[in-house]
């Protein structure tokens, strides 16, 4: 009865979004700041995969309506959090007597997100850690969740996205929630993570404790930190550390070790006193086959060059453009919104002219997206890079990006 109920409700939000999205392509009108709410209360409520999509969208600050999207990001750091009840159900199925492991776990957690929620807790040896509570029953839910995820994203075809891209889309965002219901695989992503970047002194990944992880439960050492979000208006100097720290990291995973962090929104990062950048969740972390990343490469060294039939060239190299007729006007004007990003010398992420270049490019992306269609197995990473590049926009970051891709668009060459 409680599925039947929790359907119902995720078809009454879908319904209701859907109806925003065809007023819109029909011409009309649609209040985004009511579907933000409706959205946000919601899927607030009823966790689990939807509100992990609604998360992931939020992240592409430049693709949303602004209302839908403030309304969106709430998700990410104002979630309601699940009952202490429920929780501790959990717990106890992992630890048995919870006195005999912990001396206290705080009732109320400091992080609630889509697939679980984050409490301290004290050990009988008086170490402080945190545990990763995943949300009770959410592993017998999460097929019905993302069938009704799979109603929604058909709304593709009216964006003219053929079914065949919007089904290897489902997959790939199933996939992914599915590898996030595993903490025991987290546990290694984090063992893993924390021996490769080691040398890197200003980046700390929290340290997990095999001994009291389990397949529903992530238990790590405590890494305080100030959100990033909260830095948007701090120091400087400080932002300016962060922002190189996390440009380097991300270069290394991609370049070096062919992953790629995949869950980029503000809320797993923050900084410590010692200003060094905390990366708190590793639940999605995403293969990068060193030929698709050339392929990117590739098309960003055609976009730079401001050549519109390379960038065709190049799209169709990665699987993409599929319909007839190159968009090569589109073409010239996203090289033309992207280049300043990578002219000689520090560029300043905090550009508002950069960011409303981009999204105004974004109704005549979807316009075009019969001919473009981009390959399925892309869009994630897309949207990744995304994200971890509105981050440094948070952060005001000013970055030397030409000289930062100079090398790898050599690389891209041999």
């Amino acid at each position: 009865m409680r599925e039947r109920g929790r359907t119902r409700r995720l078809l009454g939000l879908g319904a209701r979004t859907g109806g925003a999205l065809i007023r819109t392509r029909l011409g009309g009108q649609a209040d985004w700041r009511a579907l933000g709410e409706a959205l946000f209360e919601g899927l607030s409520e009823l966790k689990g995969p939807a509100m992990k999509l609604a998360q992931i969208m939020s992240q592409w600050d430049d693709l949303l309506p602004p209302d839908l999207a403030e309304e969106l990001a709430r998700l990410q750091r104002q979630a309601e959090p699940m009952p202490w009840p429920r929780i501790r159900e959990s717990l106890v199925a992992q630890y048995g007597d919870l006195d005999a492991v912990f001396r206290e776990v705080e009732e109320r957690p400091f992080a609630s997100a889509s697939m679980g929620q984050v409490h301290r807790a004290v050990t009988r040896d008086g170490e402080i850690l945190v545990l990763k509570v995943q949300y009770p029953g959410l592993a017998e839910v999460l097929e019905s969740d993302l069938a009704q995820v799979r109603r929604l994203m058909r709304l593709g075809r009216w964006f003219k996205v053929p079914q065949a891209r919007l089904d290897a889309l489902f997959e790939e965002l199933a996939a992914s929630l599915r590898g996030e219901l595993d903490y025991r695989a987290e546990a290694e992503a984090l063992a893993r993570y924390r021996a490769r970047y080691a040398h890197l002194e200003n980046l700390v990944i929290p340290e997990p404790l095999p001994a009291l992880c389990g397949e529903r439960v992530l238990a790590m050492r405590y890494a305080p930190g100030t959100p990033l979000r909260e830095l948007e208006s701090g120091d400087d100097a400080l932002r300016q550390g962060v922002a190189v720290t996390l440009a380097d990291w991300l270069t290394e995973e991609l370049f070096t070790h062919g992953e790629l962090h995949a869950d980029p929104h503000a809320g797993n990062f923050a900084v410590d006193a010692q200003g060094r950048l905390v990366i708190y969740d590793l639940g999605a972390v995403i293969p990068v086959p060193e030929p698709r990343l050339r392929a990117m490469m590739q098309l960003l060294e055609a976009t730079l060059a401001g050549d519109p039939m390379a960038m065709d060239e190049a799209l169709l190299r990665l699987g993409g453009r599929q319909g007839h007729g190159a968009p090569l006007a589109l073409y010239r004007e996203s090289a033309e919104a992207v280049s300043p990003l990578f002219a000689p010398g520090e560029q300043d992420f905090g550009d508002v002219r950069v960011h409303r270049r981009l999204r105004d490019l974004t109704p005549k992306v979807w316009a075009a997206m019969d001919r473009l269609q981009p390959p399925a197995e892309t869009l994630l990473l897309s949207r990744t890079l995304n994200g971890h590049y509105w981050n440094l926009v948070r952060l005001g970051a000013r970055l030397d990006m030409q000289a930062r891709t100079r090398p790898l668009l050599e690389w891209a060459r041999r």
